[in-house]
């Protein structure tokens, strides 16, 4: 199903059975600009076992990784997403992934849907990295839900492409490569080409006191051409959905007061919370209709066969409502969201205080731009050079809620709008690729210089309207300035015929300054930092034969603090809390072994890693200073072991019958931390110890495709303590056994209909909010 998983380049002399042709060279298409050059003729004698040269495919390396990959790649075709994921995002390309998970909570999740890899969950963003034709998409202004992946500027039409890589092994990447580089390749034609999808889906959602049906539709137009040394690519995509509310407000019964004071109401549903505490679910919020627009223009010019410009124009838009509905009933039946006359409520004799908080709506209008603009050479001869810049930008970034009751959430009222508007960031980077002897020699050098910066503005402004009006006094404002300014080299030599291996490094110079943080009167700065940091990686791999190969990998990684994480706090009484200026930066160890083996018509691969952090970026409480302290805080070490298997296999039992399938044992134990001891022995939060998948595919013919696929996650914490048990709960962390399925019929050679169902057994499952339950989506696709 999966192009192939691959690792480190086989070194050998490369001779290959016909019959063992890895399945990346059989199904890969070419990447924008490419050509797939044709294997050698093949003669076969009478009672010979025919075996061709390796066939190498030109142009089709990924947008941003190295032309030498020093580790484990996993990668799938847009034309295999189409086929048999239901994707309505771009992050759905993923959802089989070996150990990949995203945290996306409904179609169009625009704030929350984090990447987690092998020891990393999905509440640290920012050690992974994620790109679209060379364009940094990875949110490194902060690290948690809030500051995840521009999903947006990708559509899962567009994709010609993806790409992973595990692990920091790479020396063209940061330390937020930790966990993964995730590689998106769009389409860039060779010929006039026209597509036209849309999609439809819908769930009936019943959770608590919700029971509702919610959903909406999407659509996309693309169109491309080549004419002469012009490429160019335009898609257009448009995204109406609403989702399940996933907020509920809630009391703790033990905070209740015992007595008949308060409005007397019905509906509040008793429940547990993840630490087993009895407490009511009042309502639910957030129940968020998006409508997003997306623009994509790439142009291209060839300036020879081997030179070529590329420019891409990103443009994303967000109109969001985040509105609230009530359990409460009175005895009239009226709903009840409490006011500033009588915020009380009574539920079965104890009265509960309602804060405006509790019920309170949000309106987001977000649009956002992207730039990228590269040079490169493809003479594939001693010397190859690319030049690539980009540039993210939160053209205008509102969010406005109220801070008075809402008798309804459509009411106006006093409240606050956050703006955003002027974050974004920039990268550059040079890049040259050295064959001292040739295509064919033993050496391949690589090397680069590389800057990257990150600019963070945060203002929160009164309001005399939260619907529409302007903004008046400060509330509350932060904002800051990182550089991580790179110089990288990495050599891979085939010292022998089955050994090959590659050694690099990478020296990183960080800056943090202008950072300030400010309340209605006073503005804080902080002192510029600055430090250095240099990570070795290495890679080595055998290939005794034409089926098996053995690799090992090791690398160093140095996560820096973020822009948020070291400047978002508050002010009280002119001092500054609740942020840490002079927080260290995560440092990694990792290493990993793996053997591969080819068989007749697939690939199986096991991989052994270990990873130990050192000083890890986390919330938590500080218990080792009176008063205790809660913010962004070290950890003092991590320690992560596991293994992770994979297949995948084409026509298996019967002919058009492909699977893969991957199963992940992680074992991530907290093993040192001062200032929370009670965390220590304890796992890594949102890291379960065992992941697994399946994905199945069977095509009859060249009409139909039957997919049906099943994703386990097993059991996981939210808290540095596991002080939260209680998974299947408000802003607990489950296990769950999801199933997928999906149909696709070709009606012609135009035309194609596809219906699918993901979540087939209805299962509720949380990481913090609740996932999609049960969900149809149908499309109609028409490619010329």
């Amino acid at each position: 199903m999966f192009l192939s998983s691959h690792g480190l380049a086989a070194p050998s002399r490369a001779r290959r059975r016909f019959h063992a042709v890895p399945a990346a060279m059989l199904l890969a298409a070419p990447m924008a600009g490419g050509a797939q050059t044709n294997p050698p003729a093949v003669q076969v004698a009478a009672g010979n076992v025919a075996t061709l040269d390796r066939v190498e495919v030109i142009g089709a390396r990924p947008a941003t990784m190295p032309t030498e990959i020093p580790t484990v790649t996993h990668s799938i075709s847009g034309q295999q997403i189409d086929q048999a994921i239901n994707a309505s995002d771009s992050e759905d390309a993923l959802k089989y992934f070996p150990s990949l998970n995203v945290r996306k909570r409904y179609i169009g999740d625009y704030d929350h849907a984090v990447l987690a890899s092998r020891a990393s969950g999905t509440g640290n963003s920012a050690r992974s990295l994620v790109y679209a034709d060379g364009i940094l998409l990875s949110n490194l202004l902060g690290n948690g839900a809030t500051y995840t992946p521009r999903w947006g500027l990708v559509t899962p039409e567009e994709i010609d492409r993806v790409d992973v890589l595990y692990g920091p092994f790479s020396a063209a990447y940061s330390g937020n490569s930790a966990g993964a580089v995730v590689d998106f390749t769009t389409r860039m034609p060779k010929a006039f080409e026209a597509h036209v999808k849309l999609q439809g889906f819908t769930q009936k959602f019943q959770l608590y006191g919700a029971d509702d049906r919610f959903g909406g539709g999407a659509g996309s137009v693309s169109l491309g051409n080549r004419q002469g040394a012009w490429s160019w690519w335009v898609n257009l995509n448009h995204l109406d959905s609403t989702a399940q509310p996933i907020v509920f407000a809630n009391k703790l019964v033990s905070a209740g007061v015992a007595g008949n004071a308060g409005v007397p109401v019905t509906g509040a549903v008793a429940s547990r919370n993840p630490s087993n505490k009895d407490w009511l679910i009042l309502g639910d919020t957030t129940r968020t209709h998006t409508v997003q627009d997306h623009a994509k223009l790439k142009l291209a010019y060839d300036f020879s066969p081997t030179l070529r410009a590329s420019y891409t124009f990103g443009y994303w838009t967000n109109d969001s409502e985040r509105d609230v509905s009530s359990y409460l009933r009175d005895a009239a039946g009226n709903a009840v969201y409490g006011s500033a006359a009588n915020p009380k409520v009574n539920v079965d004799g104890r009265d509960y205080t309602l804060a405006p908080s509790d019920f309170a709506p949000t309106r987001g209008k977000l649009e956002h731009f992207a730039h990228g603009l590269s040079v490169k050479s493809n003479t594939r001869g001693v010397f190859d050079w690319e030049a690539a810049a980009s540039l993210y930008d939160y053209q205008r970034d509102h969010v406005r809620s109220p801070t008075t009751f809402m008798p309804t959430a459509a009411s106006g009222g006093a409240g606050r709008i956050t703006d955003m508007s002027g974050t974004g960031w920039n990268t550059l980077a040079l890049k040259g690729i050295w064959r001292p002897q040739g295509v064919a020699g033993t050496h391949v050098v690589e090397g680069g210089l590389q800057r990257d910066a990150f600019e963070l503005r945060t203002k929160v402004s009164n309001t005399s309207d939260w619907l529409g009006g302007e903004a008046a006094s400060q509330v509350s404002a932060f904002n800051g300035n990182t550089t991580l300014t790179s110089a990288w080299a990495q050599d891979a030599w085939r010292f022998a015929p089955d050994w090959k291996a590659v050694i690099g490094g990478r020296f990183e110079r960080w800056r943090a300054f202008d950072g300030s943080i400010a309340d209605a009167t006073t503005t804080k700065g902080f002192a510029p930092r600055s430090e250095s940091h240099f990570s070795p990686k290495a890679a080595l791999s055998f290939s005794p034969g034409d089926e098996w190969s053995f690799k090992a990998s090791l690398g160093r990684a140095v996560r820096m603090p973020t822009v948020a994480e070291l400047y978002q706090g508050s002010i009280a009484a002119g001092a500054i809390v609740n942020n840490d200026p002079n927080l260290k930066p995560e440092k990694s160890w990792t290493g990993e072994l793996t053997v591969e083996r080819e068989i007749e018509r697939g690939t199986v691969r096991a991989t052994l890693f270990h990873e130990r952090t050192r000083d890890a970026l986390y919330s938590q409480t500080n218990f080792s200073v009176t008063p205790t302290i809660t913010n962004i805080q070290n950890v003092d070490a991590i320690r992560t072991t596991g293994l992770e298997l994979a297949a995948q296999v084409t026509s298996v039992w019967v002919k058009g019958l492909d699977l893969s399938s991957s199963l992940t044992f992680a074992d991530s134990i907290i093993t040192k931390n001062d200032k929370f001891p009670a965390s220590v022995g304890h796992w890594q939060p949102r890291v379960p110890r065992w992941r697994a998948n399946l994905l199945a595919t069977y095509k009859p013919d060249e009409t139909w495709a039957f997919t049906g696929g099943v994703r386990y996650s097993g059991r996981q914490y939210g808290t540095l303590d596991n002080s939260d048990p209680n998974g299947a709960a408000y802003t607990g962390v489950s296990r769950f056994l999801v199933a997928d399925v999906r149909v696709q019929y070709r009606v012609d050679q135009h035309w194609k209909a596809s219906a699918g169902i993901d979540n087939l057994g209805n299962q509720t499952y949380w990481a913090f909010h609740p996932y999609p339950q049960r969900t149809l989506i149908a499309e109609i696709r028409y490619d010329y």
